[in-house]
This record gives C-alpha cells, structure tokens and sequence, in this order.
C-alpha cells in the first residue's frame, strides 16, 4: 500500500499556498505526513511544478503532474501511475485530523475493489479515499477531455461506498474530512488542535496519577 498526499491546490480561497500554513508548530503538509506516519507506507507528495520549489524536504517521493492544470484528479492521476502499489490511498495535504483508525478501514475493504470511498451525509471524500489502478485508463481518458469531476470516475470502476454508520463507528466527529479552504478554517483547526492536545496532555496525566495509585513506578 502507498498513500498519495495531493499538494497541487492554487489555494485561491486563502489566497495564499495553504500546505505551508502552520498549525500546532508544524505546517499542513509536514502535519499531515506525521498523521500518516502509523500506517507505515511509502509516501508519495503529488505536486504541481509551480508548487516544487515552495515546499518543504518532507523526506517522501515527490511526482509533478502528468497533466498540468488539471486539479484533483490529475493529481490522483501522476500519484497512482509513479505508485509501485495496486491500491494506493488517497489524502490531501490540508486535511490536519486523519484518523488513522479509518484510514486502515479503508485499506482493508479495499482488495475487491477500484474504489473505496466516504459517503458521508451524501457527500462523497473523494480526496480521502482508496484508488487501484484500475482507475489510470478510466482517468486519463477523462483528462484528455477536460473531464476533471472525480463523481464522473466513479460509474466506470467498481466502487465500495463507506457509510455514516461505518464512519461513525471510527470518527464520530468526522474530522476526518475537515479541510482549510479559509482563514476561518484555518482558526477552527488551531482550535481544535488545541481541544486534541489538551484532551490528550489530561489523558496522559490521569494515567500518571492511576499508575501511582496502582503502586505502578
């Protein structure tokens, strides 16, 4: 399995490269590798060529696109063709709350499928989601069209859909699939970090003080 970080956005919502925003010490896309760290699999940062220079030494594969300008899905494209897996999942660099729980969800349902994606409230996370490459042929057909609607790839390949029950057994807050298309966004996953950190600093210090009561050293 390769996981497939699309960092190819023009950001034009925050105006500015949101992969490099910080959030907690970190940048995005350095936060969302770290995310990505438990699943133990090689990592490839699908790009832009204008995009190239801007970033980091994350330490991971880096592939420019196949198809220049041609949003998500040629990102999907460049990552899944450079990939030496069948399947490979599929993230984006501005998603900060990855839960790895689902992710491996996902990982597993996929060995009988092209496609494993959320369903969540009928909207569908394209960009958090497993592709075989199955898909390559399908999709580069729609990129010589200019057919750039991932919804559209998903009638010509065998699709397994994960639920809101399936999700919810795994990340009932579905953060998930919060992403930073705004200053706003950004300041609501600052303080969400902040919430995650808090809760786990009182978690790690419970422990402590059930340890001691144990006689625990």
């Amino acid at each position: 399995m390769t996981t497939i970080v699309l960092a190819g956005g023009k950001s034009l919502r925050l105006g500015r490269d949101k992969a490099l925003e910080e959030i907690g010490g970190q940048s995005l896309i350095e936060r969302v590798i770290a995310r990505l760290n438990p699943l133990d699999t090689e990592i490839i940062l699908a790009t832009a060529q204008s995009n190239l220079s801007l970033l980091p030494d994350l330490g991971v594969k880096t592939v420019v696109d196949v198809y220049p300008g041609k949003g998500a899905l040629g990102g999907i494209y460049s990552g899944l063709k450079a990939s030496p897996s069948f399947h490979s999942l599929v993230v984006a660099c501005d998603m900060p709350f990855l839960n790895i729980a689902l992710l491996r969800y996902l990982i597993e349902l996929c060995p009988a499928f092209d496609v494993v994606i959320p369903k969540v409230d009928e909207k569908m996370e394209p960009l958090h989601a497993v592709y075989s490459k199955n898909c390559l042929v399908p999709i580069e057909a729609m990129l010589r069209l200019d057919r750039l609607k991932i919804s559209d790839l998903l009638n010509a390949v065998k699709v397994r859909y994960v639920e809101d029950a399936e999700v919810e057994k795994f990340d009932p807050e579905r953060l998930s699939f919060f992403n930073i298309n705004s200053k706003a966004d950004l300041e609501r996953a600052r303080s969400l970090l902040e919430k995650e950190e808090t809760g786990m600093r009182y978690a790690l210090m419970r422990y402590g003080e059930i340890g001691r009561e144990l006689g625990e050293p």
